[in-house]
């Protein structure tokens, strides 16, 4: 039995890039709403935010058993490069058009139109709320609210949520500057900022049952392996990545677990890989393969104090301390090298909280309070006059 659906859908990004959000919605041929699908992106731009929507919706009628589906967006440049009309030049758009190619080989039939922005009120409310509850800000009274499937970043510039959604073209160029902009409004920071886009390695089988890995060189699992795809698909849909200049760098941990995830990020950029033993995790020592439980009955007084005591080693390891220390040297060798200009950095979870740490001139319990997820990717800018803006950390809604 044939079931045919209208899907409306549409994507935003406050700064293109900056927070994004995708908002769809599928209807019967009557106009009765079936189903709605919402969610934030972290930073993206509103091309990646719009293919977002459209693959939210078509998924949403493939799971409502629908055989065929029209599609409305108002987002000229999706519509036309889904019908075959237009090319997907945008490395960054490419993996979403074929995500979208392969959803819609489960329908029978499915045709796209171009509608006026006024016409798409509802898809595009959906992706402001989105948007909205990605930056902790409240649905309006009476509101329908959609659940956030994305990472809710902290530290990111927050825009007002009567701001209205920048044009869009397929491959911006001015959002980067936007972004700067508004960050030197907030902090008063002077100069154009070296930008670290930072990526923790994915799965190992170390990570998968909570153990420590430090200096031991374990490689990624098939998960981990496709975590750092989705990562490096992601990246290299982001501002400032790839450029008619060339691509960012790609400096990495030399660790196995990096190295392999550093290698999907530039065979999908087309970065340069570079290896700066100052990223390396930092040395367990005798605690390496242990898990939390068991570091803590083997070497119960110790443990207890190295959990409150950045300058405490574990047995033949390095403290959190040694660790910042060494970070910190690297840290500033990259902006030397690397000043005024996009990087991305992969590495691991101590590395990464201190370049964390260092942005946001906080203290050692950053250590000890912040999480970091497998395959998470943060964000901070370093000003040449000293200061810094984390806008984004711990974000993985790539992996959804």
């Amino acid at each position: 039995m044939s079931m045919r659906v209208v899907i409306e859908a549409d994507g935003g990004s406050r700064g293109n890039p900056g927070p994004a959000g995708y908002g769809a919605v599928v209807r019967d041929t009557d106009g009765a709403l079936l189903a709605e699908r919402s969610g934030g992106l972290g930073q993206a731009t509103n091309n990646v935010a719009e293919y977002q929507g459209l693959i939210a919706g078509l998924e949403a009628a493939v799971e409502l058993g629908a055989t065929e589906a029209e599609v409305r967006m108002d987002s000229k440049l999706v519509v036309e490069q889904m019908s075959g009309r237009w090319k997907v030049k945008h490395a960054g758009l490419q993996p979403l058009a074929r995500k979208a190619a392969e959803t819609i080989r489960a329908l029978e039939q499915v045709r796209f139109e171009w509608i006026p922005r006024e016409r798409n009120k509802h898809a595009d409310r959906l992706a402001n709320e989105a948007m909205d509850s990605q930056a902790g800000i409240a649905a309006p009274s009476g509101g329908a609210e959609e659940p956030d499937h994305g990472q809710c970043p902290s530290g990111e510039q927050r825009a007002a949520p009567d701001v209205a959604a920048p044009a869009r073209t397929e491959e911006p160029t001015a959002g980067a500057a936007g972004n700067e902009e508004a960050s030197r409004a907030w902090t008063g920071a002077m100069g154009s900022p070296t930008r670290l886009l930072i990526l923790r390695h994915g799965q190992t089988a170390l990570s998968v049952d909570r153990r420590y890995s430090g200096r031991g060189d374990v490689p990624l699992t098939g998960l981990g392996e496709s975590q750092a795809k989705a990562a490096a698909k992601r990246l290299a849909a982001m501002d400032g990545v790839i450029t008619d200049d060339g691509a960012a760098p790609v400096i990495s941990s030399p660790l196995d677990r990096t190295r392999q995830t550093a290698q999907a990020v530039a065979d999908t950029t087309g970065g340069d890989l570079l290896f700066y033993d100052g990223l390396i995790e930092a040395d367990f020592g005798d605690w390496e393969g242990l898990t939390f439980l068991e570091a803590a009955e083997q070497y119960t007084d110790l443990h207890r104090r190295w959990l409150g005591n950045p300058a405490i080693d574990p047995p033949n390891g390095e403290s959190m301390v040694t660790v910042f220390d060494r970070v910190r040297v690297a840290h500033e060798e990259l902006l030397r090298r690397f000043a005024g200009r996009t990087i991305i950095v992969v590495s691991h979870v101590t590395p990464i909280k201190a370049l964390l740490r260092i942005a946001l001139d906080a203290g050692p319990s950053l250590f000890y309070r912040l999480h970091l997820d497998l395959a998470s990717l943060s964000i901070a800018e370093f000003y040449p006059d000293g200061n810094a803006s984390v806008r984004l950390v711990n974000d993985t809604s790539h992996l959804a």
